[in-house]
């Protein structure tokens, strides 16, 4: 029997809208592709990111066939202020999640896969079994595909790290999503240094693991915030950041406060690679897994490069 779900819970108060810049305007795409991405998902009943966070690259990524995974369901146990995914009691896990995964990255021939989930705070392990068993059966019908997981914070849950290392996914990817300042309004149920030990310890355990975080800017953020993050994020041994405008879901999430133009977005990128990343996406559009494969791609060519 499936659980009741919670009303949702979003910010009562509704905050007004500024208009978005011409940078961020983009084109929905009817291509065949496209449809033919759409299709093979839909058919599937699988989860994407693409479609519950309302991604604005979702054209772009579904045209190249590209697509993130969303397992656990669709329905998350925490209410930050700035995501658009609903919030509730989850339904229990679908057993057959991991095998269906594995079969529809089969079918589209994936080189590289991204998968992600809500938070599962309700599961005693935050669903960190369930992470392992999807990289697991990937592993067995797609041996060539690489792999990229984007985790809850798994807080307060023991072990949850040593079960989802031990299938060895290629990039870690955990989003810090916002400056520590900020965590109590924009990412209340989550902990900033919780998820930076989360990331170091990662590395700790298998350095050959990339890692991988995010920021999104445009929460109120000053530049100098957002310098000591990229410090904390080098400091844990992270690999690869992300740089992407915050886009307001609804009048009830958190508002813009203000859009960074491209410039300021390309500034970030020299600092931040000056700094040591191996690899920045800095740029309004950029989201945790856009571009991932060819990311990935530079990722290891640098890290080649590195040890020779």
């Amino acid at each position: 029997m499936s659980s009741i779900r919670h009303p949702e819970k979003r910010n009562n108060k509704e905050t007004s809208q500024i208009k978005k810049p011409d940078w961020l305007r983009v084109r929905v795409s009817g291509s065949k592709k496209f449809l033919e991405t759409k299709k093979i998902l839909s058919e599937s009943k699988i989860v994407t990111v693409c479609e519950e966070a309302n991604c604005p690259n979702i054209s772009e990524c579904w045209q190249k066939n590209h697509a993130t995974f969303m397992i656990m369901g669709d329905t998350c146990t925490r209410a930050c202020a700035f995501c658009n995914v609903k919030t509730g009691l989850p339904d229990k896990l679908d057993v057959f999640e991991p095998y269906k995964i594995s079969q529809v990255v089969k079918k589209m021939n994936l080189s590289h896969v991204v998968i992600t989930s809500v938070d599962r705070d309700d599961l005693d392990d935050g669903g960190a079994e369930h992470f392992a068993k999807t990289i697991n059966a990937i592993r067995k019908t797609s041996p060539e595909t690489t792999i990229e997981i984007l985790t809850p914070d798994f807080l307060k849950k023991e072990n949850a790290l040593e079960k989802i290392l031990k299938d060895y996914p290629d990039v870690f990817n955990h989003n810090l999503e916002t400056v520590p300042r900020l965590y109590l309004s924009i990412r209340p149920g989550a902990r900033y240094f919780n998820s930076l030990k989360l990331l170091n310890d990662v590395k700790d355990k298998n350095s050959n693991i990339f890692t991988k975080s995010g920021l999104m800017l445009g929460l109120g953020e000053e530049k100098n915030e957002i310098m000591q993050v990229m410090d904390d994020l080098r400091a844990a041994k992270v690999d690869f950041l992300t740089l992407g405008q915050y886009l307001q879901p609804t009048k009830k999430h958190a508002p813009v406060a203000k859009y960074i133009t491209p410039d300021e977005f390309n500034s970030y990128k020299i600092i931040a690679e000056s700094k040591g990343f191996l690899m920045v996406s800095s740029s309004p559009l950029t989201r945790s897994s856009h571009h991932a494969e060819e990311d990935f791609k530079i990722l290891k060519q640098n890290r080649i490069k590195k040890i020779s």
